[in-house]
């Protein structure tokens, strides 16, 4: 089931709320509790109800061992060995499901071999609640957690806002608030600040995500069937997918945080306008914010961090990033994703240490034209990353940079040729006045357009988090980054003014609905 469908909204969320609070109001806890649980078990099933039997499978298997492993049943000398059955357990579950088909299709390429596999059917979700209960496990047998219970661990694994594609929850944050008798009660304030920031995300994914998204797939499909692409074709499809990912994901994580808001839970910020980074230390403290914490905790620091040494702290970053780019997806174009993530921050910590020797600070200020640089750089490495991010293959990545970098010549769209004729005349045949269709379709100035603006947008605008900030919407995934807005005018209110413009974007959102796509991280 979909966030962006009238099943949803008008539907499964209402009967969900109206059934959960009437039940908390009448002190019966623990039958709201198992009644979002059951109801996060039909959200999750409603895509393939043969799942359902995976995750309660996950679910069971990682609580007991959890408690085990907090209790004191196990002697002190296996504890260790209950520990990396458990979280072998849960990487086997994911290697089947999501990697099986890719190593051996891997593996006939090198041997020339046979074998044969069936096209396994990837699980919804199973990155997602894989990653937290494996963070679960850890803890436990770090004695780090506490002893759960049996409704809570469950609603912690399945609760539908977060369950599909993130943000990737932490038992600490949510367990407790579970378990507290408040929470079941109706507030009318976190009704009303959870469907502003539900009604925000949408807006997100409707019309500017799912717009420039028609934009990147005909380029990027364009690329893969062998399409040429010039200059501006190239930057058109690039910055469009760079836009889509951005508003697609985030207005899902933005929509999470919303409706759990609307049953009294805050989940942690995942994003925090990421591209307006001016490194690529500080985009992934803003990207993907409870990935990037999970990798940071529960795989770069054992595998020992920075505790040893500048050369292990490379190696460490890369093996981070490049097991993330996997994570994302069973393909190498992810894994070179995330090798030129590995890369470019090996490359900023580098820079850092040699401003610290040179200047004596690495945070010494730096004028604005020197940040604009930095951002542009930053903002550069992304995109090209992006690339291999979307494509389906290293052919159409590399047609689109090819593109982008000018080997393949530069066009202006149609729009603008009849008033190029000076320009025409001045490059002597360099700019060619030629649109192009991919897919039928054509990209001119409409492209471009939106594409601008969805940047604009993403640059300018403070996000939905900033927006809500008086209201404290979510958990700070990283301690001090949700900070106020410059610009009071537009921090949410419940008054007149902001009513009128959320009624408005709800009545251009909900007409648009009837084209739905589904969110690109549920993929993953």
């Amino acid at each position: 089931m979909l966030f962006n469908t009238y099943s949803f909204i008008f539907a499964f969320l209402p009967v969900t709320l109206l059934v959960f609070y009437l039940l908390g109001a009448r002190g019966r806890t623990h039958w709201a509790m198992g009644w979002l649980v059951l109801a996060s078990l039909f959200f999750y099933g409603y895509w393939n109800p043969v799942y359902v039997g995976l995750i309660v499978f996950s679910l069971v298997v990682n609580f007991f061992f959890g408690r085990a492993l907090i209790g004191e049943a196990i002697p002190p000398g296996k504890r260790r060995l209950v520990a990396g059955t458990a979280v072998g357990l849960n990487l086997a579950l994911l290697g089947y499901y999501k990697y099986a088909n890719f190593f051996v299709d891997n593996f006939n390429q090198i041997t020339g071999s046979q074998f044969h596999l069936e096209r396994i059917i990837l699980p919804l979700a199973i990155s997602f609640f894989t990653f937290q209960q494996i963070a679960f496990v850890v803890d436990a047998y770090q004695r780090k957690a506490e002893e759960p219970r049996f409704l809570a661990y469950c609603l912690f694994v399945t609760f539908f806002p977060q369950l599909i594609a993130g943000p990737i929850v932490h038992h600490r944050e949510m367990m407790p608030q579970f378990l507290e008798k408040d929470r079941f009660r109706f507030r009318m304030s976190n009704f009303g600040i959870g469907v502003t920031i539900f009604l925000l995300g949408l807006f997100k994914k409707v019309i500017i995500a799912d717009e420039v998204a028609v934009y990147a797939s005909a380029v990027f499909n364009g690329a893969e069937s062998g399409m040429i692409l010039t200059f501006f074709e190239a930057w058109t499809g690039a910055l469009s997918y760079t836009m889509q990912l951005y508003f697609d994901f985030s207005a899902y994580s933005d929509m999470a945080i919303g409706l759990g808001r609307m049953f009294g839970i805050r989940l942690p910020m995942n994003f925090n306008s990421p591209y307006k980074a001016t490194s690529i230390i500080e985009f992934w403290r803003r990207w993907h914010m409870t990935l990037s914490r999970f990798l940071r905790d529960y795989l770069y620091i054992p595998l020992g961090g920075n505790r040893q040494g500048p050369t292990r702290r490379q190696v460490n970053l890369m093996l981070t990033m490049l097991l993330g780019g996997l994570w994302h997806g069973a393909g190498w174009t992810f894994v070179v994703w995330g090798g030129l993530h590995g890369f470019y921050l090996v490359i900023n910590h580098h820079w850092r240490a040699w401003r610290r020797r040179v200047k004596g600070d690495e945070n010494a200020g730096d004028g604005r034209l020197a940040v604009c640089l930095c951002w542009g750089m930053t903002m550069l490495a992304v995109m090209v990353s992006w690339v291999f991010f979307r494509a389906q293959s290293f052919g159409g990545a590399l047609a689109v940079l090819q593109g982008m970098f000018g080997f393949n010549g530069m066009s202006l769209p149609q729009e603008l040729a009849s008033s190029a004729g000076v320009l025409s005349a001045v490059t002597a045949g360099w700019v060619v006045f030629e649109g192009i269709q991919v897919n039928a379709l054509p990209l001119g100035v409409m492209a471009a357009a939106w594409a601008l603006a969805a940047t604009i947008i993403a640059l300018a605008a403070p996000n939905v988090c900033q927006i809500m900030a008086r209201f404290d919407p979510a958990f700070e995934t990283y301690p001090g980054e949700l900070k106020g807005l410059r610009t009071p005018w537009l921090a949410w209110r419940p008054n007149i003014r902001w009513a009128m413009a959320l009624s408005l974007m709800s009545f251009w959102t909900l007409t648009n609905l009837m084209r739905v796509s589904e969110f690109l991280y549920f993929q993953f």
